[in-house]
């Protein structure tokens, strides 16, 4: 394949790599507003015109990305992203980049979920800060795959770390993290977590982009493993009434240059005032941003206080029933110094949820808010009406998301709860039905 002189040096490596592993097929990834991914293969040989010039589609048929008049759009594969994928392990070899999205001018699109990140990035660096991110990936396995009206099984009835040898999570967890790190994906911890079937997958710090890209590629992973193993993966945030729902509690630090801008030595928790601002921007901002860390009715049903999920907005050292923790302190590891954001869950837009988040810290330290105590705190959104009606009226989640994926979330989630609302219930019939 020809090499163009403006190709870069990881582009150059893509097209070698492909040719000396007899790669026939290369997914090209991106990822809808609501957080689910797409792909679309193409031969190797056209891989040198999508570096150029992206590949053509119609936004108009992708959630959220564009309204009939304005349809088409270009995917350009970054080749910082390449990897093989380890479960195509018979010929003809299959690879995947992540894209980012443009308009035919080469303009990025303001729809495309990575690109509202890399903007709240690009104000993190302005700032002088480069932002990481350390998510922990709960979810759950079933042995069945539940369709309407069916009750999902978990594939065990093991609690937190539990180690059984027969347990199935402990086989689903090695392979799914083989996989992950063949793809270069660093894994951190995994283990049994505290619901039957349920499980944890935390994802190595690294930058809040890559951050976002590896998360879309976990999911995926875990869900192609589960599917070999003749298993259901799901990061539904609250299956079950009686158990724990799935989080993804996310670990934030904010750097300059080589030194950590959350660490002041001698300080309480070793917490700078940058640090304290950035928390009191998320605190003061959590309602807002809620609809996008917790976007789905069934997110509610989880963050009502109950197993260690956050139900108000407070900030704590120890109480991982905090909307916002201060992990201990290493001695002599002030890198190590961080907050962890407990109310998103598995289910989100990691681009979108972490874009928020970031801007509310950004916010707080940019207006020096005050990190008080939590006296009186206020309530998260008790359900997705509540969460939608605190997202309409806010200027910072409309200016970090931009008008129109910050249009399309409302107006997606709009008609969910009202799809929602008009439910009869399997606790209506239950309660109602014998005695009315």
């Amino acid at each position: 394949m020809p090499m163009s002189d403006e190709m870069s040096k990881q582009e150059e490596f893509v097209l070698r790599t492909l040719e000396e592993r007899s790669i026939r097929f290369v997914r090209l990834w991106f990822t809808d507003v609501l957080g689910f991914l797409k792909s679309v293969a193409i031969a190797p040989a056209e891989l040198d015109s999508a570096f150029a010039e992206g590949i053509g589609f119609d936004g108009s048929a992708i959630e959220g990305y564009a309204r009939i008049t304005e349809s088409d759009m270009l995917a350009k594969p970054d080749a910082s992203t390449f990897a093989i994928l380890p479960w195509r392990t018979t010929a003809p070899g299959a690879a995947r980049m992540i894209c980012d999205i443009t308009m035919p001018d080469g303009r990025p699109s303001e729809s495309d979920p990575r690109q509202v990140l890399k903007r709240t990035l690009s104000r993190a660096a302005e700032m002088g800060f480069t932002c990481y991110t350390h998510p922990e990936l709960e979810f759950f396995l079933f042995k069945n795959s539940p369709e309407a009206g069916t009750t999902p099984i978990p594939v065990d009835q093991g609690g937190y770390f539990d180690h059984t040898p027969t347990a199935i999570g402990q086989d689903f967890r090695r392979q799914a993290i083989t996989m992950l790190e063949a793809m270069g994906v660093s894994v951190e911890f995994s283990h049994h977590e505290g619901a039957p079937g349920q499980q944890e997958i935390d994802l190595r710090y690294a930058d809040a982009l890559s951050t976002a890209d590896n998360i879309m590629t976990a999911r995926h992973v875990i869900k192609e493993v589960a599917l070999d193993q003749g298993v259901h993966a799901s990061f539904m945030p609250k299956p079950f009434t009686e158990h724990p729902g799935s989080g993804m509690h996310t670990h934030f630090s904010l750097f300059k240059g080589e030194a950590n801008a959350f660490h002041q030595e001698g300080a309480p928790f070793g917490l700078s005032p940058v640090g304290r601002s950035f928390i009191a921007g998320i605190l003061k901002h959590a309602r807002e941003f809620t609809a996008i860390t917790n976007q789905f009715v069934n997110s509610y049903k989880r963050i009502s206080g109950e197993g260690e999920a956050p139900a108000f907005i407070t900030w704590g050292h120890n109480d991982r029933s905090s909307l916002v923790r201060i992990p201990a302190y290493k001695p002599l590891k002030e890198n190590s110094t961080r907050v962890e954001v407990r109310s998103p869950d598995s289910a989100c837009n990691p681009y979108l949820a972490f874009a928020v988040i970031i801007a509310a810290g950004l916010e707080g330290i940019e207006g020096k808010y005050e990190l008080t105590d939590n006296a009186d705190p206020q309530a998260l959104p008790m359900n997705l009406d509540e969460a939608i009606k605190a997202m309409e009226s806010s200027t910072l989640v409309r200016q970090t998301l931009g008008e129109p994926v910050f249009e399309y979330v409302l107006r997606n989630k709009r008609a969910e709860w009202t799809e929602y609302s008009k439910q009869v219930s399997a606790y209506e019939i239950d309660r109602y039905l014998p005695i009315l």
